[in-house]
């Protein structure tokens, strides 16, 4: 196990909206909204959630740096970023233990 405390114990299910820093957030903000704006599907999975991104309105990279933003926030999730080959889709799966597809539920509606 690591120094960083990753693994001794189990944060709460509730973000911390004060992980982001202030020189940070705006950023964030108009990430989440970019994020919102390519959510092109979304499906269940047994933990979670995985939403289709439109790389038209959200480019890999853009969702690369939201994660690293929400994971600040939200270290309980598990993000997983799955590029399907020849120009396919792209999906990003938010996942945990559970509890956290209750919780993605709540924040991303049914």
């Amino acid at each position: 196990m690591s120094d960083d405390g990753c693994c001794n114990s189990e944060s709460p299910l509730a973000c911390n909206l004060d992980a982001i820093s202030a020189s940070e957030r705006p950023r964030y903000n108009e990430l989440r909204k970019m994020l919102a704006a390519s959510a092109a599907g979304k499906r269940e999975l047994p933990d979670g959630i995985a939403i289709k991104i439109s790389t038209e309105r959200m480019a890999l990279a853009q969702l690369a740096e939201w994660i690293a933003l929400e994971r600040k926030c939200c270290p309980f999730f598990e993000f997983k970023i799955e590029v399907a080959p020849e120009a396919g889709p792209v999906w990003v799966s938010l996942t945990g233990r559970a509890g956290v597809k209750e919780f993605l539920s709540q924040a991303f509606g049914k």
